[in-house]
């Protein structure tokens, strides 16, 4: 049976005693609260399900993103805490001073809709909204924070973006690298080849070292990758001949070990080289706006597989983890499948 007194400064406490709980206490400013509080709480008591909720009404969503920075996102890639940075402002923003009790499934589907009314990419919601989940997740799992729910898994989410199928066209290459060539810095025109003869993603490329390269056994090892896991990466004849002339290259800096290296910064740090800019430029003068750098690594994958080599091997050079994410990585042009697809069919004549 609960307890109820009016404390000095005239608000009314509630304490229950009950035998298999710890002693619960709550002040309220009227004693028709403190009553309904502790009629809801011995009900739960006497049915097993009750939390105590008051850490969690006492934590704003805003003190558990600190939080949530300070010991969760560094055990994350350093490029993806550099992007939660902007993910926790929005949150911050929106739900910061509510505390994590107060956040419903309501106040997070509020929050996805003006977001997506703001004309957020559908992806940049989810991302948002994955932040906020494993948030409450830590929450409930690691930090003991008295939650009945994480109210971010009872909303619908916004629909994950289509894979792409952006190939290169007919001629599409030879004009990408030649206007490659023209560019003052040939580590532009080295990147572009790596990308579509390799499948490497941007940042595997410019965070490769000259210790990650074994020309004469035509392999890179990529130790820096987007699920973690260090890599071996065959080379072709191309590729190898791209990563000669850059290893070459006659101004390279002594202390500085990237292969592909920019300009210092202003901490006086030579990082990978920003060929962003030149990119798009390249882009407009060959006609090919719509034309990202992460489609050379469909087009590379694409290539594998329309030439014979199995899922798994595939999946060796490329990184993916599973067949069905490769196969959102894999376009293959329908003419090309035409001369296989008669000697299949002339086979069961």
């Amino acid at each position: 049976m609960a307890t109820i007194n009016k404390t000095p400064c005239g608000t009314w406490k509630a304490v229950i005693r009950r035998v298999g709980w710890p002693t619960t206490a709550k002040t309220f400013r009227t004693r028709r609260d403190a009553e309904d509080w502790s009629r809801q709480t011995e009900d739960e008591m006497i049915r097993g399900v009750y939390i105590n909720r008051s850490n969690a009404e006492r934590l704003t969503v805003e003190a558990a993103l600190d939080r949530y920075m300070r010991e969760v996102a560094p055990t994350k890639k350093q490029s993806t805490q550099d992007r939660e940075v902007f993910r926790v402002r929005e949150l911050v923003k929106f739900f910061g001073k509510y505390s994590l009790a107060a956040v419903t499934p309501d106040l997070v589907a509020r929050f996805r809709d003006k977001r997506l009314g703001e004309g957020k990419a559908d992806s940049t919601v989810r991302l948002e909204l994955a932040l906020l989940s494993h948030l409450f997740t830590t929450a409930l799992k690691e930090w003991r924070i008295g939650l009945i729910q994480n109210p971010v898994s009872n909303i619908r989410w916004p629909s994950p973006a289509k894979g792409r199928d952006r190939r290169l066209r007919e001629g599409e290459q030879a004009k990408l690298l030649e206007a490659a060539a023209r560019h003052s810095n040939p580590f532009f025109q080295q990147i572009v080849t790596l990308g579509i003869e390799t499948g490497m993603r941007r940042g595997e490329i410019l965070g490769l070292r000259r210790g990650d390269v074994n020309l004469a056994k035509r392999i890179v090892i990529l130790r820096d990758t987007k699920n973690g896991n260090t890599r071996t990466v065959p080379l072709t004849k191309a590729a190898t001949q791209a990563l000669s002339a850059a290893l070459a290259h006659p101004i390279r800096p002594i202390n500085c070990d990237l292969i592909f290296f920019g300009e210092p910064g202003k901490d006086g740090v030579r990082r990978g080289y920003a060929f962003e800019r030149v990119w798009e430029q390249t882009k407009k003068e060959i006609g090919a706006n719509d034309l990202h750098f992460h489609d050379l690594r469909h087009e590379a994958v694409s290539r594998m597989v329309e030439a014979g080599m199995s899922d798994q091997e595939v999946s060796t050079v490329s990184g993916h983890k599973s067949m069905q994410m490769l196969r959102r990585y894999t376009h293959l042009r329908a003419e090309d499948l035409i001369e296989k697809l008669d000697v299949a069919m002339g086979r069961r004549q």
